[in-house]
């Protein structure tokens, strides 16, 4: 056998081999879950890596950074990964977000993981980038002790710390009543049955929204108002180099992956009290009505799917008539 006909064969087995392997890929790849995890993977990454980097502006840059700029980062992060990901995942971003969907059945709770998880690495990636790339920048800031209080303190570009006018308890009712307004008017923007935002504009209307938080309610507890946000790049920080300090300093670590979720399961009531109750619905029309107890409409209709084209930080309308396509779906 020829050297040339031994090359044919090889390509020919490679190809034999490879085939089933490359099929199986693709099956995998257009898994429902699959595609979510990774929508929601990579909108939150884009958006930590604009967030994180306007903090570190901040905080190691001078004139060069403003608290302003810190919310125009985060505010715009939100809108460029809810272009990303929102027609995927619906672009949640927020494990509150994605908590409150499943409570109040609009998504199962079988996602949940799979959004969490996807959330929770992105942030994770996106605070590992955002250190390699101002690595000497925030080594000449802190005279390379890496610190989370003081003058030269780094830890706070990745994670929220409390100020010092603050207590424990505050703190957490403030994160708890921001994360509630973000949610309500989330529900307000993508309620189809009330007054939404035009086709198309969800997700600048949710930056602007963001952006709007962070310079009237930030001060107090950084606005952390997402678990994915925070807990993640503290996780980095304490393998990084900052060490165990990030999670004993004022004990505040828990306060925004606990308190985002109820504050946002709250708002989520409260619209429907204030808004939803009061709305008046169509009367439903069965062409039979022997089936009206299997077709019955109900307030919160459980749902796996979401509203293509809207952000899930965004979430989609509660009322019945607004169900989203089946074609998934933050």
């Amino acid at each position: 056998m020829t050297q040339s006909d031994r090359k044919r064969r090889s390509t020919r087995v490679s190809k034999v081999v490879s085939t089933p392997t490359a099929t199986k890929m693709q099956v995998i790849w257009q898994n429902e879950n699959v595609r979510e995890f990774l929508a929601e993977f990579i909108s939150t990454y884009v958006m930590m890596v604009f967030g994180l980097g306007a903090v570190a502006h901040m905080v190691l840059g001078g004139k060069m950074g403003s608290y302003l700029a810190v919310n125009l980062g985060f505010g715009f992060g939100v809108t460029i990964g809810v272009h990303m990901a929102g027609n995927i995942s619906g672009a949640h971003m927020n494990a509150a977000l994605t908590f409150t969907s499943c409570a109040l059945g609009r998504m199962s709770w079988k996602k949940f993981p799979v959004y969490v998880l996807g959330q929770f690495l992105g942030s994770f990636v996106a605070a590992a980038t955002i250190y390699g790339l101002f690595y000497n920048a925030i080594i000449d800031f802190s005279g390379g002790k890496l610190m989370t209080t003081g003058p030269t303190a780094t830890a706070n570009i990745f994670a929220t710390y409390l100020p010092d006018h603050m207590t424990l308890w505050r703190g957490f009712l403030d994160e708890v009543v921001v994360t509630g307004m973000l949610q309500l008017c989330l529900l307000a923007i993508a309620d189809k049955g009330n007054n939404p935002t035009l086709l198309g504009t969800q997700a600048i209307v949710t930056g602007i929204l963001v952006v709007i938080i962070g310079i009237s309610l930030g001060m107090n507890s950084g606005y952390a108002i997402n678990p994915s946000r925070d807990l993640p790049p503290r996780f980095f920080t304490f393998l990084a180099g900052w060490g165990s300090q990030v999670f004993r300093t004022k004990d505040w670590w828990w306060v925004p992956v606990v308190a985002p979720p109820l504050g946002a399961y709250c708002g989520a009531i409260i619209y429907l009290f204030f808004i939803g109750s009061n709305k008046r619905q169509e009367p439903q029309v069965l062409e039979n009505p022997l089936a009206f107890e299997d077709h019955k409409i109900s307030v919160l209709p459980k749902t796996t799917s979401h509203q293509h084209g809207v952000a899930s930080l965004t979430p989609v309308s509660v009322y019945p008539e607004d169900r989203p396509s089946a074609l998934y779906h933050p």
